[in-house]
């Protein structure tokens, strides 16, 4: 029984967490839709430049979060603060990186390719590293 409230405070414990998470959720909606009505989608540039930016957006709630900044001011400046809920270099951290690599890379030839078939496919590459971003760290936070 304990381990069902502990999940939902991972979720709705504070402001933080309750908008992170209906971010998250809005999110995956706005790519679900795009998957679902990607036969009547004629351009995908709009698409491509929501997820990036509203993508960006729920990455800086989930970092904020989970606390990497902190982290990061710990790893550089080598302070006494405690850390947030993942290392510098973890699973999560990693995983993120590389999803946000994705995304940044897919954003950028999107820039410069005028065909709408290959932005669909673009922004589908972009929603797989955002999904790979989300599973990987919220799997990781119920773990730890």
């Amino acid at each position: 029984m304990e381990r069902g409230a502990n999940s939902v405070k991972l979720y709705f414990s504070n402001t933080t967490t309750i908008i992170t998470t209906m971010l998250i959720l809005i999110l995956i909606g706005f790519m679900s839709y795009c998957f679902i009505n990607r036969n009547n989608i004629q351009f995908w540039g709009r698409r491509i430049l929501i997820l990036a930016i509203y993508g960006l957006v729920v990455c800086c709630f989930a970092a904020a979060r989970d606390g990497l900044d902190i982290t990061i001011q710990n790893a550089v400046e080598g302070t006494s603060i405690a850390g947030g809920i993942f290392e510098i270099v973890s699973i999560p951290t990693i995983v993120g990186c590389i999803g946000a690599g994705i995304i940044i890379i897919s954003s950028i030839i999107a820039l410069f390719i005028k065909s709408q078939n290959v932005k669909e496919v673009l922004f589908f590459i972009m929603c797989a590293g955002i999904i790979l971003k989300i599973i990987t760290v919220e799997i990781a936070r119920i773990i730890m």
